[in-house]
């Protein structure tokens, strides 16, 4: 029987209401992104900085606190705060650009996804202000003056929450309807000594008349009923709405627009500007900001003392409908009504799991759902500009992704961080839909076909890498998301949508060819790749051309291509299983992977990638004139090869006489001819395993990654071998290169310093790992064994240590015996207090040794996956 939030989205998907209409699609930061940069120089940090954003207006998006929207950004609601101390109101959030972290762009507040619905009829959203002076300047200075290997300067390293002296600011929502959303803001002052709040609960109509024509502006009127005040709505892209609210100190109109004396020190037309609430707060005059009684920003103003402990609870409420008593009981009736059934809906998923994995999974995934933001990025006219607006410089039509002017991106997308990655990374998005597909597979597929568009996918079938640059690559790892997706769906319903599979198998179909021809420079089935999201993982940018103009051919892009020519093959046989017609192209993409997996394996050349008396996989360097050598890291780039493994079973292979024909013939063949023989264990009447790496060297890596003197990590598997604590080095062209292991936050500037690929542990590549042991379990079962760790006594089958391995990446987030959770190992005393305990941080990516989160704090996204693992083991 399907609970109520079950319910609504069957009504979403059978078009019966339009539940995701509102949604948290409001960003958190609009400033510094490359949308918003029109210099001439790509200059994205400095062209719109922090500084900027609260006095100009965005082309783009808007942004805001706890924020949430309408699915295209028009009407905007967020929240404001002044402490009675800060230079500016706290209306988005803060932190450092690329050139400002000594480890990169990083958010520095503190915040908190509570919960979220995958209908966004219950959200729940903590923020915790400081009632000191927030220490802009202290965080931008100290962050300068330290190194690449000193720690990043946080908020809590600062002092403004010692003693308690801060606010919890509660932001909830809750949908009586598709277009009735109750909203409520909770304040609670933690201090023991009482304090004072402005609060300014903010709607924003989205600036598009400044940038281009409108049938006509939107507007904000207010208007009384009862004698009691509130606001409509009048927007042409929206229609009409109603904003409801209680009694206010102060009712603060002004105009979206940017304040041009301010930033460009120009005239301004009149003085209602975006800024204009920032002067009337810390001037406590109010004299213009209440003078008219429209606009396109309000926010009914809360002035408020609040004793130590004491909270106060704001009630608003939007909606397309009139009504007479919008703010009565039934809307805490509402409100606990919606609560529930999160509860109820988040309850149903790992029902054997334990209350504190409970509280993971739900925070997972609420950070997984308020991370889904609305994306506009049009590049033919963002590269040209508006004609109602000043011109950008000539230079940008030969600037970044100015060979993208097909992309035309408007619409709702997974992001990887709502701050500091508000835009897409197109691998990041393909694990996220891994996720989404457990809570909302159908926001799943959607999803990851979007991305096979013809407004997002090239004319040359490639897909966008991520906004600093379309144009690099990220692996290809949608055909294997296709695959989550499918099966997720199938357990959960029961039904196969094969529909589904054919729409992204013939999109896809045109990448992988865009692939083949793009990164195969040698046409020997060994790819080169270049950057592949590994950011620092090499000796030298991967993405910037090789030293002494060679060409690198890459384990993890051969890796990459084998895998994706298995997922096509499955989704080609699951296809084939109902279309006939789709079994001839499951032949295509078998003989592609034996090419691809022979070409890997040989021996006979002195271009090998398998190093046989180390028994791991090396990326090979070949100059111009032929001369080669290894690139000897033992990193995850040479372990991605065992993640390319498919087990088809004799079932499968009956229903398809031509395919097995086919394999039967591959095999014969390619033994006759001397190839390397990669599929020798497969005889007819039995199943068959496809693995880019054949069974002794599967031993070899499987034993490398368990070892704890290697890759295997208390939390995970690292992503670069232990080994190297002794660093690597190696001379090319006269030039020293050397990599060393890097547990933590990176040491080196390449790809900005603020990833780290040389030793953390990845929550992503990890998944892919666990999932292909379970694929070689299938075929091996308990014929294969495995010291776990290796070195010691007890041996485990693949399944099992799927599992182990499972627990170790649970453990990160997990309370420990004293209560603290590894992640947070730096502010453990902080995290032990009575208001921060329950609270849970999604980091980028994770220390290799003690579980540290590192990187981006709040990149639930692909991080999200640890609410898969468990689900997979508790359920």
């Amino acid at each position: 029987m399907q609970n109520e939030e079950e319910k609504r989205l069957h009504e979403q998907q059978t078009k019966k209401k339009d539940w995701l209409k509102w949604g948290p699609y409001l960003s958190e930061r609009q400033w510094g992104t490359v949308r918003e940069d029109y210099s001439a120089n790509g200059d994205a940090w400095n062209y719109f900085p922090h500084e900027h954003a609260r006095s100009r207006a965005y082309r783009w998006g808007e942004d805001g606190i706890a924020g949430f929207s309408d699915r295209y950004c028009n009407i905007c609601f967020g929240i404001g705060l002044w402490n009675g101390k800060d230079p500016i109101i706290k209306e988005r959030l803060f932190g450092l650009t690329g050139p400002q972290g000594n480890h990169g762009e990083d958010v520095k507040e503190l915040y908190y996804y509570l919960a979220n619905t995958p209908s966004h009829s219950y959200m729940k959203h903590l923020y915790k202000y400081p009632q000191k002076k927030f220490p802009y300047d202290k965080l931008v200075a100290e962050n300068q003056n330290r190194g690449r290997n000193d720690l990043e300067y946080e908020l809590l390293d600062t002092g403004v929450f010692d003693n308690n002296a801060y606010f919890d600011v509660v932001t909830e929502y809750a949908k009586a309807d598709e277009k009735d959303i109750l909203i409520k803001v909770t304040v609670t002052n933690r201090h023991t000594e009482a304090a004072n709040l402005t609060l300014l609960p903010t709607l924003t109509m989205r600036n598009h008349w400044t940038f281009k024509e409108m049938s006509r502006k939107p507007k904000i009127q207010k208007r009384i009923q009862n004698k009691v005040p509130y606001v409509a709505i009048d927007h042409p892209y929206v229609g009409n709405y109603q904003l409801y609210f209680e009694e206010a100190s102060e009712l603060l109109f002004t105009e979206n627009e940017t304040n041009r004396e301010s930033i460009y020190l120009q005239k301004n037309s009149h003085p209602f500007k975006k800024d204009l609430f920032h002067k009337a707060v810390l001037s406590n005059d109010f004299k213009l900001a209440t003078k008219n009684k429209n606009g396109t920003k309000f926010a009914p103003m809360y002035q408020i003392t609040l004793e130590g402990g004491q909270s106060k609870t704001f009630k608003l409420r939007l909606s397309e409908k009139a009504l007479k008593n919008p703010l009565d009981a039934s809307f805490d009736v509402i409100f606990k009504e919606r609560e529930e059934e999160c509860n109820t809906f988040y309850g149903n998923l790992a029902p054997k799991t334990t209350t504190d994995k409970r509280a993971v999974l739900k925070q997972a995934f609420a950070g997984l759902l308020w991370t889904k933001q609305y994306y506009n990025y049009e590049v033919e006219q963002w590269l040209k500009g508006d004609s109602k607006n000043s011109q950008p410089p000539q230079e940008r039509l030969s600037g970044r992704n100015n060979s993208w002017k097909t992309l035309r991106n408007h619409d709702v997308l997974s992001m990887p961080d709502a701050w500091e990655y508000p835009w897409y990374a197109a691998w990041d998005s393909a694990f996220h839909c891994a996720s989404f597909a457990l809570i909302d597979p159908d926001f799943a597929k959607e999803q990851l076909l979007l991305f096979t568009k013809e407004w997002y996918m090239a004319p040359n079938g490639q897909i966008p890498a991520y906004e600093w640059n379309f144009s690099d690559v990220n692996p290809p790892v949608q055909a294997w998301s296709a695959l989550r997706i499918y099966k997720t769906d199938r357990q959960k319903t029961g039904s196969s949508d094969v529909k589904f599979l054919k729409r992204i198998f013939n999109k896809l179909s045109l990448n992988f060819t865009w692939w083949v021809n793009r990164l195969d420079g040698n046409n020997n089935n060994v790819f080169q790749g270049g950057f592949l999201g590994l950011d620092n993982i090499g000796v030298f940018d991967r993405s910037h051309g090789v030293p002494g103009n060679g060409i690198l051919e890459q384990v993890d892009g051969t890796a990459w291509m084998a895998l994706y020519c298995l997922n096509m093959l499955e989704m080609s046989l699951e296809i084939a299983m109902v279309d006939e017609t789709y079994e001839e192209m499951a032949t295509k993409y078998f003989g592609h992977f034996i090419f691809i997996a022979e070409a890997l394996n040989q021996m006979d050349n002195n271009y090998a990638t398998w190093d046989d008396k180390e028994g791991f996989f090396y990326d090979r360097l070949i100059l111009p004139d032929g001369r080669s050598a290894p690139i000897k890291i033992r990193s995850i780039a040479g372990m991605l090869s065992l993640a390319a493994v498919l087990t088809i079973k004799k079932e499968t292979l009956d229903k398809l006489p031509k395919f097995k024909a086919s394999v039967v013939w591959f095999k014969k063949y390619r033994s006759e001819n001397l190839k390397y023989p990669v599929i020798q264990e497969f005889a007819e009447g039995e199943d068959l395993l496809l693995s880019l790496v054949p069974r002794d060297r599967m031993q070899l890596l499987i034993k490398s990654l368990l070892d704890e003197k290697e890759f295997l990590s208390p939390y995970g598997i690292r992503s670069l071998s232990q080994i190297h604590q002794k660093p690597y080095e190696i001379e090319i062209e006269g030039i020293n290169y050397s990599i060393n292991y890097e547990p933590a936050e990176s040491t080196v500037s390449l790809f900005g310093g603020n990833s780290n690929w040389r030793g953390p542990v990845w929550m992503p590549l990890n998944y892919l790992f666990i999932h292909s042991l379970r694929e070689y379990f299938s075929y091996c079962g308990n014929d294969l064994k495995f010291e776990y760790p290796t070195g010691g006594t007890k041996k485990l089958n693949l399944q099992e240590i799927s599992t182990e391995l499972s627990k170790r990446l649970i453990k990160i987030f997990e309370k420990d015996e004293k209560g603290n959770r590894p992640f947070n190992a730096l502010y453990e005393t902080t995290y032990q207090k009575e208001h921060f305990k329950d609270h849970i941080l999604f980091y980028e990516y994770f220390h290799g040794e003690n579980g540290r989160g590192l990187g981006a704090s709040h990149q639930t996204g692909w991080t999200a996956l640890v609410a898969n693992l468990i689900d997979e083991i508790d359920s």
